[in-house]
């Protein structure tokens, strides 16, 4: 059944979504608005992808599932009809079409069945292996069967992640752990609600991809994401098990009885099943005739890459061992959330990078290519996010920044702020929390080696200082001795005027005090001074180009 003859939704609902990028003189945003409050989405999808009863309502040519078929039967010798519909992610009156089809055409045959049992089990003939190779040469792909893209345009489009808003309580549950600034936090949730790319940026190790990648956990829903879709012929792989999460407690469909009754007929008695073996066919996915099984519930994806990306992974890719095309990294990312982490770490320039994505951006949509030539248009449904710790000015024109609808600074950290970190931290290693060593921490090794307060000190720091108690076989795990090897062993100083002894550490916790409310860079200018070369050190100088200025 196509979308359209779905009675859950009407042509105007369509029509009105898929019109919401292109109003003249709107952004993304804006056009969205009316559909979010006047649209109710629902997380089941049952009512939006019904199971395909016959060929002609997989939307897929008979060419190319009966091509997969041969594949599936050459993989494995000899099949059930049952164990075809659980490959190919079909019901069993469409895989009884199938096999009629290849049977008249002499691709198949009926094995003969030593057990007892009536079910058929079905192998190639010499015509059918051949007809295999051939198909195998052209596409190695063997799994359940594509879904049409003009299917999966609709599947996204009505989980789109762009029809969900977000609201303070929404965030301050996904944040409720976390030790963030409430202007980040509210930024953070407006920019989700905009339907724009996201820029965040800030020093490094100032949380900024940690953040971001919590972000799915405000919708507390699902999408829909295909095994593969396929473009006339050809079959691209959509899950991907690293990326896609698929929820396994999928309650059955409403209705009816939920077992497909063309698999029931089949008469497989040789599995001898047992009750509970039943129960679970009867809960699974795969056997559901309300729901169409080439679909799978996955929480949203969250799509990271950093300094390893390259302008051929935004493309369709293509691998001549295996014959298979593998769908790139926005496509897989359809539903959920884009990072691209590390921004001007990559070998493609900035200005490549961000020129990618200029038509996704404003139009929500993307244009891919095949190797054959054929070019087609997939849905940009996903929140795209840019984070670097260099100075955006340095990666992008103001022209291009503009296009981006939030710039989002991640900054140093509090006293405050960093304290509640530590003793976070410190609750996690199970170290007793101690004034005193945390006193020294802000006076002696922070303070005095102009080091700013960062989110990602305490938890290294207090993992090195355990790591040296565990070797030493000592259960008092964090003393000022033990906190300064940790620091030396952290930062790199190349300066041995700057290195502090452990037992010289010890001398000073004496004179440690607490620090006040008020981040080390106000206090101290994060400049390089003469006891630090900038030739033979890195940790003590901070990233300037984020450089608050000294009160």
């Amino acid at each position: 059944m196509t979308p359209l003859e779905n009675p859950a939704l009407t042509t105007d609902t369509i029509d009105t979504f898929s019109s919401q990028g292109s109003e003249s003189g709107k952004t993304h945003g804006e056009a969205t608005t009316t559909l979010r409050l006047n649209t109710q989405v629902t997380s089941d999808f049952s009512t939006t992808s019904l199971s395909p009863v016959t060929i002609q309502s997989t939307g897929l040519s008979e060419r190319l599932l009966t091509q997969l078929c041969c594949k599936h039967l050459y993989e494995a010798g000899m099949l059930t009809a049952h164990s075809l519909s659980q490959k190919m992610a079909l019901g069993g009156a469409v895989v009884d079409e199938i096999l009629q089809i290849l049977r008249r055409d002499a691709i198949i045959e009926v094995r003969p069945n030593h057990a007892i049992s009536a079910t058929l089990r079905y192998g190639l003939t010499e015509r059918g292996r051949a007809s295999a190779l051939e198909a195998l040469a052209q596409s190695g792909y063997i799994g359940p069967a594509p879904v049409p893209l003009q299917d999966y345009q609709f599947q996204i489009q009505h989980h789109s992640i762009h029809r969900r808003v977000v609201d303070g309580p929404m965030i301050d549950k996904v944040f409720a752990n976390f030790v963030i600034d409430p202007n980040i936090k509210d930024q953070i949730g407006m920019a989700v609600n905009s339907g724009r790319a996201i820029f965040i940026y800030g020093p490094a190790g100032s949380g900024k991809t940690y953040t971001i990648a919590q972000l799915p956990g405000v919708f507390g829903d699902h999408c829909a994401i295909p095994y593969a879709i396929a473009i006339d012929d050809t079959i691209i792989e959509v899950f991907d098990p690293l990326i896609h999460e698929i929820i396994n407690d999928v309650q059955p469909a409403p209705g009816g009885n939920e077992t497909n009754d063309a698999i029931d007929n089949l008469g497989d008695s040789s599995n001898n099943h047992t009750i509970n073996d039943k129960q679970n066919q009867k809960n699974s996915l795969l056997i559901d005739r309300h729901r169409d099984p080439r679909w799978l519930l996955c929480k949203r994806p969250v799509v990271l890459c950093g300094g390893e990306l390259t302008m051929d992974m935004l493309d369709i890719q293509f691998n001549p061992a295996t014959r298979q095309f593998q769908a790139p990294l926005q496509l897989k990312a359809n539903g959920g959330i884009f990072i691209i982490d590390d921004m001007g770490r990559q070998k493609p320039s900035p200005a490549e990078i961000f020129n990618r994505w200029i038509v996704p951006m404003e139009e929500k949509r993307d244009f891919l290519t095949l190797g054959s030539g054929r070019h087609f248009e997939v849905p940009f449904d996903q929140i795209l996010i840019f984070s670097s710790n260099l100075n955006p000015l340095d990666l992008a024109d103001e022209a291009f920044l503009r296009r981006i609808g939030y710039k989002i600074r991640f900054d140093y950290l509090t006293t405050q702020a960093y304290q509640r970190i530590w003793e976070s931290q410190c609750h996690q290693h199970d170290v007793p929390f101690n004034p005193d060593t945390f006193a020294f921490l802000l006076t002696e090794l922070h303070q005095k080696n102009r080091t700013p307060l960062l989110p990602c000190h305490p938890r290294d720091l207090l993992g090195i200082a355990r790591d040296h108690a565990y070797y030493h076989q000592e259960t008092e795990v964090m003393t000022t001795k033990r906190l300064q090897w940790a620091w030396n062993t952290y930062f790199v100083d190349l300066n041995e005027n700057n290195i502090v002894s452990a037992d010289e550490a010890e001398q000073r916790t004496d004179s440690s005090t607490l620090a006040t409310d008020q981040t080390v860079s106000d206090r101290q200018p994060l400049t390089q001074s003469a006891k630090h070369p900038t030739n033979l050190t890195n940790h003590p100088k901070p990233d300037t180009s984020f450089q608050r200025d000294a009160p």
